[in-house]
């Protein structure tokens, strides 16, 4: 979520860097646009839409390939969706940003009958960093660029971030970088080079991990709810299975005596389904080899 959040606040704020880094272009009249069209919103890790005089910039950040829906289909849907608002052309770009063998991040477009749909795919880890070291918007992203030396690469963003003049842009972006830095670095590395105490201090970390917080706390919600039901059809599942339970102990104590503390533990893990079979064949046990020749059977 602090990932989704961070990426999010670095388009808006700097939409100028994205449009010459992804579109060659200079446009500087750059409209945000909403993200909801018209439907239900399509869950994303981070999706921004920057509109220019003549066209909209689709922009998805994915930390993990893995998409429901998939990838492929969420892409057209976009299109579609975005093509009958605005009837202009738009151009989709979906960077991952966390290096992966996953056949997913090489798939750029959806297929089916009568239909191809194709979008721009940026794997961030094989990317030259030269052109993300020029803009302050792209910075972090430089910390998951291709190199040879991660280390290396680190410090000069590090270096790069601490010529910002303006304080307050120095600040927000030291903790972008710092925030996006995580996926590939670790903690201690990463405070080799940029301040820890920009976190604390800055403004867009406190709006980030509250934004964060907030969208956590409502999920947690609806997950709540989820797992309560969850739980509330697991706990009827486990108590129909112990009642089950002590209806066949009582029956195999009446048909073979005393049963031995072994074969007890053995009853104990059996499942409701199989606690129904075995009360229905018991009848049939003459002593307790047939009852152990049964949960072998059952259990091999």
């Amino acid at each position: 979520m602090t990932y989704d959040n961070t990426l999010k606040y670095l388009v808006e704020q700097y939409p100028e860097d994205f449009i010459r880094y992804l579109l060659a272009s200079d446009a500087t009249d750059i409209q945000i646009l909403k993200t909801e069209l018209n439907q239900e919103p399509i869950r994303a890790d981070s999706v921004t839409f920057l509109q220019t005089a003549n066209q909209i910039l689709h922009l998805e950040f994915q930390t993990l390939p893995a998409s429901t829906p998939p990838l492929p289909l969420r892409m057209l849907d976009y299109w579609v969706r975005l093509y009958r608002q605005y009837n202009c052309d738009i151009e989709q770009v979906v960077i991952f940003l966390k290096p992966t063998t996953s056949e997913a991040v090489f798939v750029n477009e959806f297929t089916a009958r009568n239909t191809t749909h194709r979008y721009r795919v940026i794997r961030i880890w094989e990317q030259d960093p030269e052109p993300l070291l020029l803009s302050p918007g792209l910075l972090p992203l430089a910390t998951l660029a291709r190199t040879d030396s991660p280390q290396s690469l680190l410090q000069q963003v590090a270096v790069q971030v601490s010529m910002i003049e303006e304080a307050a842009i120095k600040q927000s972006i030291s903790v972008c970088t710092q925030l996006l830095a995580g996926l590939v670095f670790e903690p201690e590395l990463i405070r080799q080079f940029l301040r820890r105490e920009d976190m604390r201090e800055s403004a867009i970390y406190q709006e980030i991990l509250e934004e964060g917080l907030q969208e956590g706390r409502q999920r947690g919600i609806e997950q709540g709810i989820e797992q309560g039901i969850e739980q509330g059809i697991e706990q009827g599942i486990e108590q129909g299975r112990q009642s089950e339970l002590r209806l066949v102990m009582r029956l195999l104590t009446r048909r073979l005596g005393s049963i031995n503390s072994q074969l007890q533990s053995r009853l104990q893990e059996l499942s409701l389904a199989q606690l129904e079979d075995l009360g229905e064949v018991l009848l049939d046990f003459a002593s307790e080899a047939d009852l152990m020749n049964w949960l072998n059977r059952v259990e091999s």
